[in-house]
């Protein structure tokens, strides 16, 4: 239980410089480990301290590299470059592959795409271009969005929440050389998906599937999430980080709207003190279920961005307060420390799987790290 007196402290004095130089401490540690045959962390299972190594097909692949590339903007230390240098070219085959499901984005975007942003390097902008051009080949202009995972069998056109996030890719290149096409891609997918992804009271689905042929949607299920009809904590935090991102890239003020109207009922539903979703805000017997630290990472990360966008004082200061509340939290309750070399413990990737539950995952780090940063920027 955390006071509020307590609370009203910890996020007064919170120093965001000693959470990014204990981050930078942590990766220090993973690097160590890493075995040197082209390999990525992705996770720590509960009770260990052996990371899980994935290589650059998995979809968490990109995390890492992008981990690597904000601990040199954190830092300035060009042994961050190196090191993020060095892992980001391990997913140079996917820039130059048949594109294998939507996870384009995260894996090619995480990494090059903060490497360029951060270095300007020529090849590393080659590697994009080409990339979102292979992400544009699995959009389904009957129905107006990417397909997911083509290896999926759910009867039709399936398309994810955490899609929205590899939007940012298309955009992007559609404004650095590429192709105007990648830019109405973007726009569609999101606006279809503003349409159908989401229930009258805007929680969102997990999967949506459409008819191949009609575009027609056929029904909306879940994957990850509890059931067809719950939030499932992360894939609500992939919808407000994304739309967020969509108005950034458009400044189409109905992605905003949208984006609000997203975040309203996210917070709305989080009744727990530490601002740490449950895994599913719907499961029964909720307080003894895991808490997913990857969802409140991603979440916070969208709140600084949408604060920085609302108009609306009283808003603008409820999405700044409680974005930074979650990073305190996050920082004073689940950090790892001495546990094992991830930043954060304490997240669900695929309950009802049985995978990766209340463990250390890349892209809790990952998008942890994104929200230090942000605070700190909006701070100065």
């Amino acid at each position: 239980m955390i006071s509020q007196a307590q609370e009203k402290k910890e996020t007064k004095s919170f120093d965001i410089k000693k959470q990014l130089e204990y981050c930078a401490l942590q990766a220090s540690k993973t690097l160590e480990v890493i075995p040197d045959n082209g390999t990525f962390p992705r996770s720590i299972p509960t009770g260990s301290k052996e990371w899980k190594f994935v290589d650059y097909r998995d979809w968490t692949s990109g995390f890492w590299p992008g981990e690597l590339w904000y601990l040199y903007e954190a830092t300035g230390d060009k042994k961050w470059e190196k090191e993020a240098d060095k892992f980001s070219r391990f997913l140079t085959p996917l820039s130059v592959s048949k594109a294998n499901d939507h996870d384009l984005g995260f894996q090619i975007f995480n990494s090059f795409g903060n490497g360029y942003r951060l270095t300007k390097n020529p090849a590393y902008k080659e590697i994009i271009l080409k990339t979102a051009d292979t992400l544009a080949t699995l959009f389904n202009p009957k129905v107006g969005t990417i397909l997911s995972w083509p290896h999926n069998k759910y009867g039709g056109h399936n398309t994810i929440i955490d899609n929205m996030m590899n939007l940012e890719l298309l955009f992007w290149a559609s404004k650095n050389g590429g192709s105007k096409k990648l830019y109405d891609i973007a726009v569609k997918h999101a606006e279809t998906t503003m349409k159908n992804h989401f229930r009258p009271d805007y929680t969102s689905y997990h999967v949506l599937v459409y008819d191949y042929e009609t575009g027609k949607k056929i029904k909306g299920i879940t994957a990850q999430g509890y059931s067809d009809d719950s939030m499932w904590a992360r894939g609500q935090a992939w919808a407000i980080y994304g739309f967020t991102m969509v108005y950034r890239e458009t400044k189409d003020p109905k992605f905003l709207e949208f984006a609000h109207k997203l975040a309203r009922v996210y917070l709305d539903k989080l009744t727990t003190e530490d601002l740490i979703p449950y895994w599913d805000f719907n499961v029964p017997g909720i307080s003894n279920e895991p808490k997913d630290a990857s969802a409140a990472a991603i979440v916070s990360s969208a709140l600084i961005e949408l604060s920085t966008y609302t108009k609306d004082k009283i808003l603008k200061k409820e999405y700044a307060t409680k974005s930074k509340k979650m990073i305190v939290s996050l920082s004073e309750h689940y950090q790892s420390q001495d546990v094992n070399s991830a930043f954060l413990l304490h997240s669900t990737g695929h309950k009802p799987a049985g995978s990766e539950i209340d463990c250390s995952i890349n892209y809790a780090d990952y998008y942890y790290l994104e929200a230090l940063l942000r605070l700190q920027k909006l701070k100065k």
